[in-house]
C-alpha cells in the first residue's frame, strides 16, 4: 500500500496543477526578491479570493457538463443590491447582506430551471443571463457607484495579523469555503452525485438520482457562492461598483481549467481550482515584480489555459 500512496497521489488531477504553481513559485522567487514574503503571499491571496471565489461556483456547474458564463456580471448586480439597499434604501445592512445573497441564488435558479426544464444548453443560457443581469445592473445602479457603506459590508476587508503578515478576513473565508466545498463534494452522498451526473446524466437518472432537481440545487448553490464573492469584493473596493465583474467570468473558468476539472464534466476536485486560482495570481504578481507589461500576463494566461485543455482531451482520449 505504502508503494501504491506515491502513485496515487500522482494520478489525481491537482497533481499537475500543483507542480506547475510549484515551479512557478520557485521560477518567481528566484528572479524578484520580494516574492517568497509574507505580505505578498497575502496580496496574492487577497487578489484571486474573489475570483476564487466565484470558481467554486463555476467548478460545481462544470463537474455537471455546465457552464456559466454570467457568474460575473451576477456577482456585480448581488454587490449592487447589497449596497444599494443599505445606502440608498435604509435597510439594515444584515437584511441588505441578505437581500443580495438571495438575489444571487435566484438567477442561479432561473439558470437551473431554464437548462433542465425547457432544455436550453447551459452555454446559451448563461450567454443571455450574462447580457441580462449586465443590463440590469447598469439600469438599477443609475451608473453610479455605491460608497458610504456600513461596516458589515466591508468587515472582510479588514485585518489581522498572523506574525508580521496583515491577512483579511475575506482571505480566511475564501479557504474556508475551499474546504468546505472539497468535504462535500468528496465526502457526501450529494457530492458523489455530483460526479455521477457530470459523468453520464442517463445512467445517472437510471440509479435513482433526480437529476433535473440535482442541476437545479446545483446552478442556485453557485448562485449563493456568486452572492459570498459579492460580498468580498464590496469588502475588498469598499464600494458598489456596477463595473465590477467584467472578465471574472472567464478568469473563474480559467482558475477550474488549471485546476484541472474537465470542462466535460464528472473529473476534478474544487481544490484543483484553488491551486489553478493561485497560478493565475503568481503568475500575474510575479510578472508583475518582474516589470513584464500586463498584456503579456494575459498572453501567458491564455496559453496556460490551452495547454490545461489539451492536456485533458489528451487524458481523456487515453482513458477511453
Amino acid at each position: 500500500m505504502e508503494a501504491t500512496l506515491p502513485r496515487r497521489l500522482i494520478s489525481t488531477p491537482v497533481a499537475g496543477p500543483l507542480a506547475a504553481l510549484v515551479l512557478a513559485c520557485l521560477f518567481f522567487g528566484l528572479n524578484t526578491g520580494q516574492f517568497f514574503t509574507g505580505p505578498n503571499f497575502s496580496l496574492i491571496i487577497q487578489q484571486v479570493m474573489v475570483v476564487g471565489t466565484l470558481a467554486i461556483g463555476q467548478t460545481l456547474i462544470i463537474l455537471t457538463a455546465g457552464i456559466d458564463l454570467a457568474n460575473g456580471a451576477i456577482m456585480a448586480f448581488g454587490g449592487i443590491v447589497m449596497t444599494k439597499l443599505a445606502v440608498d434604501s435604509g435597510l439594515p445592512a444584515p437584511l441588505a447582506l441578505a437581500a443580495g445573497l438571495v438575489v444571487c441564488a435566484g438567477f442561479g435558479l432561473v439558470n437551473g430551471l431554464l437548462v433542465t426544464r425547457i432544455s436550453l444548453p447551459p452555454f446559451i443560457v448563461t450567454l443571455g443571463m450574462l447580457n441580462v443581469v449586465f443590463a440590469l445592473t447598469h439600469i438599477y445602479s443609475n451608473e453610479q457607484t455605491v460608497t458610504d457603506l456600513p461596516a458589515l459590508l466591508t468587515f472582510l476587508g479588514q485585518t489581522f495579523q498572523v506574525g508580521q503578515t496583515n491577512v483579511t478576513y475575506g482571505s480566511l473565508l475564501t479557504i474556508l469555503l475551499f474546504l468546505l466545498f472539497a468535504y462535500l463534494l468528496g465526502s457526501t452522498a450529494w457530492g458523489r452525485h455530483v460526479y455521477a451526473l457530470g459523468n453520464n446524466p442517463e445512467v445517472a437518472r437510471l440509479t435513482g438520482i433526480r437529476t433535473k432537481r440535482l442541476t437545479i440545487g446545483v446552478y442556485t448553490l453557485a448562485g449563493f457562492v456568486y452572492g459570498i464573492a459579492a460580498l468580498l469584493l464590496v469588502s475588498r473596493t469598499g464600494v458598489g461598483d456596477p463595473q465590477a465583474g467584467q472578465t471574472d467570468n472567464l478568469d473563474s473558468i480559467t482558475a477550474v481549467v488549471l485546476g484541472g476539472t474537465s470542462l466535460f464534466g464528472g473529473r476534478g476536485m474544487v481544490i484543483g481550482t484553488l491551486v489553478g486560482a493561485l497560478i493565475v495570481g503568481v503568475f500575474r504578481n510575479g510578472l508583475q515584480l518582474m516589470g513584464v507589461p500586463s498584456i503579456y500576463q494575459t498572453l501567458i494566461t491564455g496559453i496556460l489555459v490551452i495547454l490545461a485543455v489539451a492536456v485533458d482531451q489528451l487524458s481523456r482520449r487515453r482513458n477511453r
